[in-house]
């Protein structure tokens, strides 16, 4: 976990210089806490992409700690705000529940986010934990997804189901979820073609293979998780709310967070939409994404709590 850790220090660099830098001004700056000091530290936060919602409550929770608390000086408020990060990012234990039951996950997200990537990556990842894991190849439509897939699955050890360039993504998706069936597969993981949440026949697509999974395989658990390009802001954030309306989103897969100055765009996510952030990838490499850690992402956010943690 210490190298993950490292990687995850490394990458939020660009967000740290965004963020952390203008609130250590703030508090080095002002001599007491008043209503300017909270204004100036709520313009920082939102400017970082940590969005209005996010800070609002993240501002209310501080304001009751520093009255609560009786603090007087703003560097003794630093603390208070980093725990209050994270508690606006705690991802509930509930929130992998997928991981002891027959699930089926589809993962979504417009092209270029790095679908198909984190569909091999997360396929390493439950089979590491002893899961028997499935994917189908359900993005017919892209000449190069099939291939690149069946070398992750290979990479992570797993089965794949595919179907010819052009077909019915919803029938390799019929054909995986009967596989998955007759295997007693544990988890199958659906890769579906990148689709712009304004293109409405890609979005039909998707709930069609929705109602498929839900006739072929009533009562497994769902998981539908969209794949967010870190680096992209506030943008990702609005592709999360329109794919939200086409499919029960329960996830958000967030990548590309290594060298990107918008870092602070997880907070405003998982706030804004109440979806919880449950993997970060920030890297090419098969353990390169790993399961949110809102203790962990804060920490190497604001550069602190390396040393407990390399001992781990």
């Amino acid at each position: 976990m210490a190298g993950f850790f490292s990687k995850l220090k490394e990458g939020l660099s660009k967000t740290r210089n965004n963020i952390v830098h203008g609130i250590d001004s703030v508090f080095s700056g002002f001599s007491s806490i008043d209503e300017d000091f909270y204004e100036e530290l709520e313009e920082i936060l939102i400017m970082g992409d940590i969005g209005v919602n996010a800070t609002s409550d993240i501002l209310d929770r501080l304001r009751r700690q520093v009255k609560e608390n009786h603090i007087k000086e703003p560097a003794e408020c630093k603390s208070f705000l980093i725990e209050s990060i994270k508690e606006q990012m705690k991802v509930e234990e509930t929130a992998y529940e997928f991981e002891q039951k027959q699930s089926i996950m589809l993962i979504i997200g417009v092209n270029g986010v790095g679908k198909t990537t984190s569909v091999g990556k997360l396929a390493g990842i439950l089979k590491s934990q002893g899961r028997k894991v499935l994917i189908a190849a359900a993005d017919t439509y892209r000449a190069a997804a099939c291939e690149q897939l069946t070398e992750w699955a290979n990479r992570a050890g797993v089965d794949i189901i595919t179907g010819a360039q052009g077909a019915d993504p919803s029938s390799v998706v019929y054909d995986a979820v009967n596989a998955a069936k007759a295997r007693h597969v544990d988890v199958l993981i659906c890769d579906t073609a990148g689709r712009l949440h304004n293109k409405k026949n890609l979005m039909e697509e998707l709930k069609k293979m929705n109602r498929i999974i839900d006739r072929e395989f009533p009562g497994v658990h769902r998981e539908n998780l969209i794949v967010l390009d870190g680096t992209t802001g506030q943008n990702a954030l609005n592709q999360a709310k329109e794919f939200g309306e086409t499919a029960d989103l329960t996830g958000i897969i967030l990548t590309k967070m290594d060298g990107t100055s918008k870092g602070g765009i997880a907070v405003a996510i998982q706030s804004e939409l109440n979806i919880p952030v449950k993997y970060i990838g920030v890297g090419e490499k098969l353990d390169d994404l790993q399961k949110f850690d809102s203790e962990q992402f804060v920490n190497a956010l604001f550069d602190v709590g390396e040393q407990t943690l390399q001992e781990d």
